[in-house]
């Protein structure tokens, strides 16, 4: 009774009907996922070679396609018809836009192009194409070079090159990067020859240590004759894929991974907008003690991109009664809400629809 009073005397049984305020979703998010919120999803710079109108309305196409395979996961949207036809009409669905030079010691021009993300949204939906949302769990990255001192872990200190190529390969799929610490810790759970060997299990145990759910491992080495050669090991779970490759330089092999791992967790976690139910998805949500957290279970529900709104039906105990208006069914729902560690789920009752507990 403490909980339901105290959210009415807060003003926030107008969730019901509105959106959960900004400074407080920011204020519960730290706490509530495994996955983080990916910024700047529906941005990308692309290269110009000036500043003139023709030049930007084709970097405007440019950098919707990059946006458009970083909101789906997959380079496959690009081959959709109805999302070939509206790359035509990109220039009129930037929101804004922005010249900035590029990295020394070329400088080049670039423009970085923000997109509106309900045109973005709207376009994947009607297009019928699956949308990934913005939360998406962090991979963790072990890469070992082979170099003129042997095999050598990559960090910030070892290889800062390589380690820029991750962090910009990694942010062109939309996907948050971890890197080990590479620590005293790290050096005894993996040694750089066991990493070398991808030997899956020794890979899991150091990683344990992050809290991640997606790990990606690799070896590169450089050619005598010009480029790289390598493998990629992607652990997701209990999932393993793997690749091996030769690439023209580390640029491309580091790239090639990043477009493995987007296509993988892209074909788990990205979901098509459907129809829905009218009347909206029931979900129960028990052991919701405090006011933080039901304000916290409505801020991350509510900032999902296919949640339209949760209204909350009842509030009994430590008991969360909601009902879901979505545009998508019960089941991929579910699929998007396996992202909070924090939300358990349990067998529902008759009627209950999705059943969670929340774990503290």
């Amino acid at each position: 009774m403490r909980l339901l009073q105290r959210v009415r005397e807060s003003g926030l049984n107008r969730l019901r009907t509105g959106t959960i305020g900004l400074a407080l979703m920011l204020l519960c998010w730290p706490l509530l996922l495994r996955a983080e919120q990916v910024a700047q999803l529906y941005t990308a710079t692309v290269p110009v070679a000036d500043q003139a109108s023709a030049t930007l309305a084709k970097a405007s196409r440019a950098a919707l396609s990059e946006v458009l395979v970083k909101v789906t996961g997959s380079e496959e949207v690009l081959r959709n018809q109805a999302i070939s036809a509206a790359l035509g009409e990109a220039r009129g669905a930037v929101q804004q836009y922005t010249y900035e030079r590029g990295e020394p010691p070329e400088r080049a021009l670039q423009a970085r192009i923000e997109f509106d993300r309900g045109w973005v949204t709207s376009l994947v939906i009607e297009a019928g194409v699956p949308l990934w949302t913005a939360n998406r769990p962090a991979v963790l990255v072990w890469l070992v070079e082979d170099g003129p001192q042997g095999h050598q872990l990559v960090g910030a200190d070892t290889a800062p090159a390589l380690v820029a190529e991750l962090r910009a390969a990694f942010a062109r799929r939309g996907i948050p990067l971890q890197l080990p610490l590479l620590d005293l810790v790290d050096a005894a759970a993996l040694p750089p020859q066991d990493a070398w060997r991808l030997d899956a299990a020794a890979i899991r145990a150091a990683s344990a240590r992050y809290n991640v759910q997606a790990v990606l491992a690799g070896r590169v080495a450089g050619l005598s004759t010009g480029g790289v050669a390598g493998d990629w090991l992607f652990l997701l779970g209990e999932e393993r894929q793997g690749s091996v490759l030769t690439e023209t330089d580390a640029a491309a092999f580091i790239g090639a991974g990043a477009a493995m791992v987007a296509e993988t967790m892209a074909a788990r976690y990205a979901v098509t907008a459907t129809a829905g139910d009218g009347e909206g998805i029931p979900m129960t949500i028990s052991g919701v003690g405090s006011y933080a957290d039901y304000a916290a279970v409505l801020a991350w529900l509510e900032s999902l991109e296919l949640i339209e709104r949760a209204e909350v039906e009842r509030v009994r105990g430590e008991q969360l009664q909601l009902r879901l208006v979505a545009q998508v069914d019960a089941a991929q729902l579910a699929t998007m809400l396996e992202l909070n560690k924090r939300l358990l789920p349990v067998a529902p009752g008759p009627g209950q629809g999705l059943n969670y507990q929340w774990q503290h």
